[in-house]
């Protein structure tokens, strides 16, 4: 049998999801122009090529996130993961890619983050880290790592793209990742609070999901609508 014929457990599960999310962040900052096109490399995974990126500061911060976001996943903690793209010149929440994360015996949570700003306040209930800054289940499930990797794939596809229906990003943007996780979730004391950056008078679109019989994640895209003047032109 070969590695992509492989019956998932719950260790493989979390690592398919985070690696999920580290790719889908990087093809959204790559997407959305939120760093550099020269800073990403090209790599071949789920049988497509994706960009990853090479700054350094950058990927030992979204290491961070995905070495915590593997713990609380094997604890079945995590509800969710948002990356928001917010304009720098004007503070607004542009867009939220959200990706809700149904697991097993979950509960009402709190909403956690990790933050790629540089402000270090804590005021909300949400957690917060800057970017410079065991459950022992058996195999549930028959799915087979090649058959979750080609629904990956559909959704991949469809973040690269999202530039034919997403708002052109008229000002410089950063990004912050917001995870939502239960109330016994145990927080790292690095994490600071944050608030949930929605955005108002906005549209939603659904994208696809995967499972892989321990977790479903189901991807969306809600983003600020353009002014009518924006769309004159």
């Amino acid at each position: 049998m070969g590695a992509n014929d492989t019956v998932i457990t719950l260790k493989g599960s979390v690592e398919i999801v985070s690696e999920f999310f580290f790719t889908a962040i990087n093809s959204i900052l790559y997407q959305r122009g939120i760093y550099q096109p020269e800073t990403f490399k090209r790599e071949s995974k789920y049988g497509l090529t994706v960009l990853t990126t090479t700054d350094q500061g950058l990927l030992s911060y979204l290491g961070s996130v995905m070495s915590q976001m593997e713990s609380w996943l094997t604890d079945g903690d995590v509800q969710r993961l948002v990356v928001v793209v917010s304009g720098i010149d004007s503070g607004e929440t542009l867009e939220r890619w959200q990706f809700n994360v149904c697991v097993e015996d979950g509960s009402g949570g709190v909403e956690l983050s990790m933050t790629s700003g540089n402000d270090e306040n804590a005021s909300h209930n949400i957690m917060k880290r800057n970017l410079s800054g065991d459950k022992t289940k058996n195999n549930r499930g028959s799915k087979t790592v090649k058959e979750v990797h080609d629904e990956i794939q559909a959704i991949i596809r469809q973040i690269t793209a999202s530039v034919t229906f997403l708002p052109l990003l008229n000002e410089p943007c950063s990004f912050d990742l917001l995870i939502y996780t239960n109330k016994t979730a145990v927080v790292p004391k690095k994490w600071e609070d944050s608030d949930p950056r929605y955005i108002m008078n906005s549209q939603e679109v659904k994208l696809r999901s995967f499972t892989t019989s321990f977790h479903k994640v189901d991807s969306m895209v809600t983003y600020k609508e353009a002014d009518e003047w924006e769309l004159d032109f």
